[in-house]
C-alpha cells in the first residue's frame, strides 16, 4: 500500500518497435494474393449455398401450406391462405434486404410499430446517461489512492499467461468495500512465483513499484507495476542469450546436413546459450530481501538457489547443497544475510550468504518441501509445509537436525500455501490441493482449528497475510 503511482504511466512503442510492425506488415502484404484467391474460392462457396438457402426456403413454403391445410375446414382453400399468410409476412419483415439496410432507425421504428424517424433525446430523457458518468468511473478506478491496496495474481488461461494487478477498496463510510483488476501485463511463459520489490534495475529512482516474476523459462523478469499496456521487462536476470543467437545466425549447410539438423533439433532447443550465472531450469521461488534492497534469492529446478544483484543484474552466489529441485526460499526478518532454503530432497537448510561455502545446517522433513516462512513475532523459528499436508516448526536455535516444536496434518492433500498473521500473532493459514483453506491457532506451539472453508475456486496454490 502506499508504493504505487497515483497515475500509472501507458506505455508508448519506441520507433524501433514502430519499425519492426511495419517491417511485420509488409511481409503480410506478400499474402494478399493468397488471401484473394481463398476469397474468390469462399464467394464461389456462398453462391452455391445461396442457391440451396433458396430451394430450402421453397420447401418451407410448401411444408406450412400443407400443414395450414389440414387444419381449414372442408371446402376451404388452406393452402392460397397459408401461402398468402407466408407471403404477408416475409414482405413485412423485408428479409430479402435485412443484410443491406442501414438504417437502425427506420428497423426501430418498424420494430415499434410507428411509421415515422426515431430520436433520442439525451439531455431531456432521465434514463439516458451516456457518457459522462462512466467516463467519470473509469477515470477515478484508473488513479491509485494512498488507501488502495495493491494484490498480485499470476494466471494462465487457454495457454495465455498474464500478471493481474488487483486494487482493493477498503470499507468506506456507507460500509462498501471494492476489488477490480487495475491492468494486467501478458507473460511470455507459464508463471510459478512472483515476489514485489521496490529496487528499480535501472536505476533511475530511490524507491520503485517493481515485481520479480520466475516462469517455466531460466529467466527472472523484472516488470515495472507502475507502467500500463508494457510489453517487455525492464530487465531480465539470467535468461537466454538473445545476443549470442543473433552473432551466431542461421547456419549454412547443403542437403546433406538436413538429416543432421533434424535429428538435433530437440537437443539444439535444450541447449540454447544462457546468460552468465543464469539457472538453467525453471524458477520455483523467489525472496526479495527488504533490508538489503538490492537482493533477491531465487529457487530452480536446477537444484540450486542463487542470490542476486538486482541493480547489477548479475549473480553474486550460486548455492547447491540440495540434491532435488529446489522449490521454496525465504530472507529471515530479523538476520537479513540468513536465508532459508526448501526442495525436493525433504529437507529443509539454513545458509548465510556472507560465507555460502560453509556447511548449511539441514532439517530433515517427512515429504517433499512445499512451503516455508518465518515466525513474523519470533524470528528464530520457522514453519515447512509438504506434499503429504503436513506443517512442521522448528526453532533454529536448537540446531541442525533439531525435533519439531510440532508437527500439523493440517490437509489430506499438499500444503501448499502457507502464511503468518504479522498482526495477529499465532495465527496460521493454510491453503491445499484439497481445495481447502484453514485458519489456526499455534500460539505455544500447540495449533487449534480455527476455521475451515472450501472457496469454490478449486486447488489453493497461494494465501498471504498483509503486511501491514
Amino acid at each position: 500500500r502506499g508504493a504505487a503511482k497515483a497515475v500509472p504511466v501507458v506505455a508508448e512503442p519506441t520507433e524501433e518497435e514502430l519499425a519492426a510492425m511495419r517491417e511485420q506488415l509488409g511481409r503480410g502484404a506478400g499474402d494478399e494474393d493468397e488471401d484473394d484467391e481463398s476469397m474468390d474460392a469462399s464467394d464461389a462457396d456462398t453462391d452455391s449455398e445461396g442457391a440451396g438457402e433458396e430451394e430450402a426456403v421453397a420447401r418451407a413454403r410448401a411444408a406450412a401450406a400443407a400443414i395450414a391445410s389440414s387444419r381449414q375446414p372442408a371446402g376451404a382453400s388452406g393452402a392460397a391462405v397459408a401461402t398468402d399468410g407466408i407471403e404477408a409476412a416475409m414482405r413485412e419483415l423485408d428479409m430479402d434486404n435485412y443484410d443491406n439496410s442501414d438504417d437502425e432507425a427506420g428497423v426501430m421504428t418498424r420494430v415499434l410499430g410507428g411509421r415515422g424517424e426515431v430520436a433520442f433525446d439525451e439531455d431531456g430523457d432521465p434514463y439516458v446517461t451516456l457518457g459522462e458518468d462512466d467516463d467519470d468511473s473509469e477515470q477515478e478506478d484508473f488513479i491509485l489512492k494512498d488507501t488502495d491496496f495493491i494484490l498480485l495474481a499470476a494466471r494462465n488461461e487457454d495457454d495465455v499467461s498474464n500478471l493481474e494487478v488487483w486494487v482493493y477498496e477498503e470499507v468506506d463510510e456507507n460500509g462498501q468495500a471494492n476489488i477490480y483488476v487495475h491492468h494486467d501485463l501478458v507473460l511470455p511463459a507459464f508463471p510459478l512465483c512472483v515476489a514485489w520489490m521496490d529496487c528499480d534495475p535501472r536505476g533511475t529512482v530511490d524507491r520503485s513499484n517493481m515485481v520479480a516474476i520466475g516462469t517455466l523459462e531460466p529467466g527472472i523478469e523484472i516488470w515495472d507495476l507502475d507502467v500500463v499496456d508494457s510489453v517487455e521487462p525492464v530487465a531480465c536476470l539470467g535468461g537466454e542469450d538473445r545476443s549470442a543467437e543473433a552473432e551466431a545466425g542461421p547456419s549454412e549447410g547443403g542437403a546433406g546436413d538436413k538429416k543432421k539438423k533434424k535429428k538435433k533439433a530437440k537437443s539444439k532447443q535444450k541447449r540454447k546459450a544462457l546468460l552468465p550465472g543464469s539457472h538453467s531450469d525453471a524458477v520455483l521461488g523467489l525472496s526479495w530481501n527488504r533490508e538489503y534492497r538490492n537482493v533477491l534469492a531465487s529457487a530452480s529446478a536446477d537444484k540450486t538457489v542463487k542470490v542476486w544483484d538486482v541493480a547489477q543484474r548479475k549473480c553474486e552466489h550460486t548455492l547447491t547443497h540440495h540434491s532435488g529441485k529446489v522449490q521454496a526460499v525465504a530472507w529471515n526478518p530479523a538476520e537479513s544475510p540468513v536465508l532459508l532454503t526448501g526442495a525436493f530432497d525433504k529437507t529443509a537448510c539454513l545458509v548465510d550468504v556472507r560465507s555460502p561455502s560453509s556447511a548449511p545446517a539441514r532439517w530433515s522433513l517427512s515429504a517433499d518441501v512445499e512451503a516455508m516462512c518465518w515466525h513474523p513475532t519470533a524470528p528464530t523459528n520457522f514453519l515447512v509445509s509438504s506434499e503429504d499436508g503436513i506443517v512442521a516448526a522448528f526453532d533454529a536455535r536448537m540446531g541442525a537436525g533439531s525435533a519439531p516444536l510440532f508437527r500439523l496434518a493440517a490437509h489430506d492433500a499438499a500444503t501448499c500455501a502457507m502464511s503468518l498473521s504479522a498482526a495477529a500473532p499465532g495465527l496460521l493459514a493454510t491453503g491445499s490441493t484439497d481445495k481447502k483453506v484453514k485458519l489456526w491457532d499455534i500460539s505455544n506451539n500447540t495449533p487449534t482449528l480455527l476455521a475451515t472453508q472450501d472457496l469454490q475456486i478449486g486447488a489453493v496454490f497461494s494465501a498471504v497475510f498483509c503486511s501491514e
